[in-house]
């Protein structure tokens, strides 16, 4: 059965959903169905029912948000996740999960861990249609130059996420 939760975090509403306590999407918004809209045809629900955040088939995943905004930064990357797409960008979404909490990577550094140096737009893209958002930590990823780049959330959402990682 595939549930959905929404729950409050620092940088606002976060929402999941979840089959099985596996991710399969996920973001800082209230909007079940824009989260659905982001799941591979493939794997994306036809019935999503509602639980409380306290429910037993969201406690791994709601628990290591939860853990994330107490300083375990880690307690994320620790969720299961399922997303499907052609073979690079499934590469490139488990490479990304490998970005340590507090040292973002360049879209450059990240084509080249992810095996393609030259497949910039290709590992931007990766970022773009990553519908798990934070467990697979898309907003560790900056421009060449630095700069933050773009998120699907805000970039405040992304700011704070970076800033809160710097910090611990």
């Amino acid at each position: 059965m595939t549930v959905s939760t929404t729950f409050d975090t620092p940088d606002g509403p976060f929402t999941l959903v979840a089959d099985d306590g596996v991710v399969l999407a996920a973001g800082w918004t209230t909007d079940v169905e824009a989260l659905v809209g982001l799941v591979h045809p493939g794997l994306r629900p036809t019935e999503v029912t509602p639980v409380p955040d306290d429910d037993p088939a969201t406690a791994g995943p709601v628990a290591a948000v939860r853990a994330y905004y107490a300083g375990d930064l880690e307690a994320v990357g620790r969720v299961p996740v399922r997303q499907r797409s052609g073979e690079f960008r499934e590469h490139a979404w488990d490479v990304l999960r490998d970005v340590a909490p507090g040292a973002p990577v360049t879209y450059t550094e990240y084509a080249a861990r992810a095996g393609r140096p030259t497949a910039v737009r290709a590992a931007a893209g990766a970022c773009a249609q990553n519908a798990a958002a934070l467990f697979v930590p898309c907003h560790r990823v900056l421009r060449s130059d630095g700069t933050l780049g773009g998120f699907r959330y805000g970039l405040a959402v992304k700011e704070s996420l970076l800033s809160r990682e710097r910090a611990a």
